[in-house]
């Protein structure tokens, strides 16, 4: 297990933020949802506490305790006072090393779990990035829903989950980062204490997870909800992955782009049209490349008037580029935005937590002024070019197909439609 120390003197909250490569990317096919399951049944009980008894003692000292699995890692997240850390991190120590998985807490979970699809699929703002990752993604891991769908969950059974820890749960995928008020001498011997004894089984061979290719052409998947008012939709591509050489600059392109409130994408479709309530634009960038996607929503009749405008705004970008007024008004937006974002011990574990996943080092905080203040004008107009995609583009629109279908064909020449209600999202 690799531990990571962070002293933070004079706080009073020492933070846990625990990193096991043990994501839904390694999921049995026709079993997604089980990593995420596997994590959150961690805190349900251990072979001496139920979870009641767990959920008592992290309440009965004023700890948080939180566990859920993405893509690529499970990830439990802690809080307890200094002077509570040694009984929070025998917690946290037991329902790694020692979890029982009750049967009946795993009925019990996967019941909610499923419940959990069936009522974001009848909020079609959270359905609607796992509705697009699936059709952007194909075949690849990323297309697979994290927590799972309807079908995946329920053939789920504790020998399911019991395969899953024993395979994947080990010192070895590890990364225990610790932030707060103490000496590294005190925390490393506290943590020995706890963790010592937790020997590693022999390592499974690591997933070779390949890149995604990008989607070349346009095409289209409108999900049919009758019900629906609104029409939400995302359009993008495959974007980049969480190590690119140009993830700086295209941070700062970003948020001139559909970043921020002032941004281009918000400013027409919201501030200036009132299309929408509002207009984003994101890079999920991930362990390999994640998803780029322009994200709204607008009532069904005026559909097509809004995508027609975030598409003009994105062809602006290509044509017209960042200004230099822009480039400064990103630098100091940024600037203003990252001192709070590294303040608290859970930032800080945060932090490095997710630093040594993706293989960077503390060079990622302490040299980020410096690379925002070098990135050009030339170098958006590079980035514009190379990483925002213009013509090759998957739509996804939940919205009621009989009021729009006939308007969003204009967008691809093949139209793929399936009801919100069919179970899955691929």
């Amino acid at each position: 297990m690799k531990v990571i120390l962070v002293e933070q003197h004079e706080v009073p909250i020492i933070s846990i933020r625990v990193i096991v490569k043990a994501g839904s990317i390694l999921d049995p096919p026709g079993k997604e949802g089980l990593a995420n399951l596997t994590a959150q049944l961690l805190r349900r009980g251990t072979s001496t506490r139920t979870g009641e008894k767990i959920a008592d003692e992290v309440d009965f000292v004023g700890g948080t305790l939180e566990i859920a699995a993405g893509h690529d890692i499970a990830d439990l997240q802690a809080e307890f006072l200094k002077k509570d850390i040694g009984a929070g991190l025998e917690i946290v120590s037991d329902i790694l090393r020692h979890p029982a998985f009750p049967i009946r807490e795993v009925s019990k979970i996967v019941e909610q779990e499923i419940d959990a699809v069936l009522q974001e699929k009848d909020e079609p703002e959270a359905a609607i990035e796992d509705f697009f990752d699936a059709y952007l993604f194909g075949k690849h891991p990323y297309a697979r829903p994290a927590q799972g769908d309807e079908r995946s969950i329920a053939t789920i059974r504790r020998a399911d989950v019991v395969r899953f820890y024993q395979k994947h749960y080990m010192p070895s995928a590890v990364t225990l980062v610790v932030a707060g008020d103490f000496t590294s001498p005190e925390m490393e011997k506290l943590i020995l204490e706890k963790f010592d004894s937790w020997k590693s089984a022999p390592s499974a061979a690591p997933v070779k997870l390949s890149s995604p290719q990008r989607v070349s052409d346009r095409k289209l998947l409108l999900i049919d909800k009758p019900d629906a008012t609104q029409t939400f939709f995302l359009i993008g591509n495959v974007g980049v992955e969480r190590t690119n050489p140009d993830r700086i600059g295209l941070l700062l392109v970003n948020t001139v782009f559909g970043g921020r409130f002032t941004s281009m994408l918000n400013d027409a479709l919201r501030v200036s049209s009132g299309l929408t309530y509002g207009a984003s634009a994101d890079f999920d960038m991930m362990k390999v490349a994640g998803p780029f996607s322009i994200a709204a929503d607008a009532q069904n009749g005026h559909t097509t008037q809004a995508i027609d405008l975030a598409l003009e705004v994105l062809k602006k970008l290509h044509a017209e580029g960042l200004t230099a007024k822009h480039l400064e008004s990103a630098k100091h937006y940024l600037k203003g935005q990252f001192p709070p974002q590294i303040e608290t011990s859970a930032q800080l574990a945060q932090t490095f937590a997710e630093l040594d996943f993706f293989g960077l080092d503390e060079s990622e905080v302490d040299n980020y002024f410096a690379r925002l203040d070098a990135i050009t004008l030339e170098d958006t107009r590079r980035i514009i070019d190379r990483y925002y995609p213009l013509d090759d583009l998957v739509f996804v629109l939940i919205g009621k197909a009989a009021e729009i279908r006939s308007k969003v064909q204009k967008y691809a020449v093949n139209i793929d439609q399936r009801p919100i209600s069919k179970p899955g999202f691929n």
